[in-house]
């Protein structure tokens, strides 16, 4: 298998671009690593975000302790819930995450059930922490997505357009290419390249944006789960029109449509009318006060 990846438009011509490395014996995928990362810098920008709130780091570190392997059975749950089909005749295959295969949805789902039950156990505030710990979320989104990048994943149909990939023809799965892809096949020094949209980059540096917007509110926030509301607004919409242009979608059965891009229409919409409706209250509140 050629292992380069290159983005002709931008210069960049990566020609030895691995899927794991191997360490004492032991082969470890750049995925995991990956994801991995992702979690204890998300978990440690949590803490720093709880500590500047005046709130207390060490309970997102204890809810991280739950959160972070039911999000992770959660997330691989919901792909293989909607790509049973691939798994159904080899079921062990469930449990080769290394490979691939997480939906950022079931995580989110599975660590939102999560804080909440551990919220009611500590009784602390729901929506406080939610606030926070989204925060952390969206920084394990942003750095999450590379995986992808190095397990050649997660990419959209043919383009040629500034962002262009191009990704050898043999490291990526058959079911992910398209016949507009083939009728675009460039060969270069014998390999047989595709040419895609990088999706896995789009929603990284979209979610740069949604970081940064949310930062920006968590100190003029107007009430408590305003943030997980602009998290859920912001990136419902990034991934709404990023997942139109994939081609791995997962489909809902017996309707064709894509899961995520479903929910992620119905989020962005609830969570902006959420916020329109608490800001008006909160406006209300504050007008009778005075």
């Amino acid at each position: 298998m050629d292992k380069s990846i290159r983005f002709p438009h931008l210069g960049i011509y990566l020609s030895n671009v691995g899927k794991s490395i191997h360490i004492g014996g032991f082969e470890i995928a750049y995925y995991g690593i990956v994801i991995a990362c992702a979690m204890v810098l998300g978990l440690c920008l949590a803490m720093w975000v709880a500590k500047k709130t005046k709130q207390d780091p060490d309970l997102y570190f204890d809810v991280a302790l739950y959160a972070i392997p039911i999000a992770l059975v959660g997330a691989r749950l919901y792909y293989v819930i909607f790509s049973w089909d691939q798994y159904k005749d080899n079921l062990i295959h469930i449990l080769y995450i290394r490979e691939g295969g997480l939906a950022i949805y079931g995580g989110v789902i599975a660590a939102v059930i999560t804080f909440y039950v551990y919220v009611k156990i500590k009784k602390e505030n729901f929506w406080l922490m939610v606030d926070t710990g989204c925060v952390g979320l969206v920084l394990g989104q942003i750095i999450g997505r590379w995986g992808n990048f190095f397990n050649r994943e997660v990419f959209g149909g043919y383009t040629d357009s500034l962002f262009a990939m191009q990704l050898p023809l043999n490291a990526v799965r058959a079911s992910d290419v398209t016949q507009e892809m083939m009728d675009h096949l460039q060969t270069i020094d014998g390999v047989s390249y595709i040419q895609v949209h990088p999706t896995f980059l789009y929603e990284s540096l979209w979610n740069v944006g949604v970081l940064l917007i949310l930062l920006f509110f968590t100190k003029r926030k107007k009430f408590d789960g305003e943030i997980f509301l602009m998290y859920l607004a912001g990136y419902g919409i990034g991934r709404f029109w990023i997942e139109g242009v994939r081609t791995d979608q997962l489909l809902i059965p017996g309707i064709g449509l894509p899961v995520s891009q479903v929910l992620s229409a119905i989020l962005a919409v609830g969570a902006v009318l959420l916020i329109f409706i608490r800001r008006k209250k909160a406006l209300t509140v504050n007008r009778t006060s005075e």
